[in-house]
């Protein structure tokens, strides 16, 4: 970027901090001693999961919808979103008094619409379509031309990504020291693109490191090829950040300021959503996760580091729980499941719990038809460890007592059926 564009650049973010200051919340910056301590180094989180609609975007849509002429907005507004930019732009449009209408995935968790629903009011209808975010996308740009709508783009637009911006000015307004390192989530880019601009020329010490989960890592991909790349399958469990193409001008912001981008999986994503529940009090959705999930390979590198996370987003769904306890035991070798032979007789299931099980293994999941026909039968079995260690002797054991048919954690066809 040459020197009078990032003025520029910086001169807008600027002008979009004082557009914003009367809409979003000033979010803190604060020290989590308990990660401080394990990782001996100052760790900080930018809460952005305070922020009045529970994420970041806000910041971005607002912003764009403010900066748009009486003309474009009397046409109606239209945005494609997985959840919280949704957010941010019903927002916007119920305060602005601008219809809009509002594109999301089908497999969109529940407590996303209706908090869309709930911010937007009257002022904007809610569509539901394809499997991903970029289905959506791809259905609200034909809709945009059929309406003559104007569409709001989540991530890949100069006034989302000045407004998605002003967090980084508030991180180093309220930093005491400088910040050696900032995690960034990264779905679209956004978010990075727009701290990348503040940091690059107020504080070109800091290191930015890019997290996107590793079943969707499309700004990785990026720069690997050095240009946008069309991912042919993500996952969707980390729909905050589950994009299958970085924006082009995000990339061209994040590309040579990013100092590493790394990748998380989705267990360890569940383990961090867990233990910041559990320790901290703190909610977070999976993408909100990402940034503190990545912590733990840059262990050395921070050791008394200042270093800030950024929590995106507490957009979580309540029902999502048991999926996220039961991929978070699966990630950390505590939950395994089986084929498991047993010989159709009296006593079979006694002499598994017996001659098998440690003292403290747990059967957690179990499925067995009897056949009649046949002298075995081959039951599912889900069992819990209270350590990852106890996973060797279980195994020896079963197949000395000839009840091993299949290990069925490594197949994920199966353990879709049963996750």
């Amino acid at each position: 970027m040459k020197e009078e564009t990032a003025s520029f650049v910086l001169e807008n973010i600027y002008k979009a901090e004082e557009r914003l200051r009367d809409v979003v919340v000033k979010t803190p910056l604060a020290v989590n001693s308990n990660l401080s301590a394990i990782y001996e180094a100052n760790i900080s989180f930018k809460r952005e999961d305070l922020q009045r609609v529970r994420s970041y975007k806000i910041r971005g849509a607002y912003n764009k919808m403010a900066t748009m002429s009486e003309e474009d907005l009397s046409k109606g507004v239209v945005c494609a979103s997985a959840g919280n930019h949704a957010q941010g732009v019903a927002f916007a449009c119920q305060r602005m008094k601008v219809k809009g209408t509002i594109f999301m995935p089908l497999p969109t968790p529940g407590q996303k619409l209706e908090q869309v629903k709930m911010f937007g009011g009257e002022y904007i209808d809610v569509m539901l379509q394809g499997d991903t975010f970029d289905a959506a996308k791809e259905a609200a740009m034909r809709f945009c031309k059929e309406s003559n709508g104007v569409f709001i783009h989540p991530f890949d637009d100069p006034a989302i990504i000045e407004g998605q911006a002003t967090a980084a000015l508030e991180i180093l307004e309220q930093a005491e020291d400088l910040v050696d390192y900032l995690f960034v989530p990264i779905g679209g880019g956004g978010l990075a693109a727009g701290v990348c601009s503040v940091f690059q020329h107020l504080s070109p010490k800091t290191k930015i490191i890019g997290v996107e989960p590793s079943a969707a890592a499309s700004m990785k991909k990026a720069l690997e090829k050095g240009r946008p790349v069309l991912l042919e399958k993500i996952s969707r469990f980390v729909d905050g950040a589950a994009v299958q193409q970085v924006g082009d001008l995000t990339f061209a912001r994040c590309k040579n300021i990013l100092h590493d981008m790394t990748t998380v999986d989705e267990g360890l994503v569940c383990e961090t959503i867990l233990s910041l529940y559990n320790k901290d009090a703190i909610v977070v959705e999976p993408a909100g996760a990402l940034s503190v999930a990545a912590l733990e390979k840059y262990r050395e590198e921070i050791k008394g580091k200042n270093v800030v996370c950024i929590i995106s987003g507490s957009n979580n769904d309540i029902t999502r729980m048991e999926e996220i306890k039961e991929k978070a035991l699966l990630y950390a070798g505590l939950k395994h499941y089986f084929l498991v032979r047993f010989p159709q007789r009296p006593g079979a299931l006694k002499a598994f719990v017996m001659d098998v099980l440690g003292p403290d293994d747990d059967i957690t999941y179990f499925e067995y038809t009897q056949k009649n026909s046949k002298e075995k039968g081959i039951a599912v079995v889900g069992i819990a460890l209270k350590q990852n260690k106890d996973f060797t002797p279980l195994m020896g054991k079963m197949k000395q007592n000839d009840f091993f048919v299949n290990y069925l954690n490594n197949d994920p066809s199966l353990m879709n059926l049963l996750i």
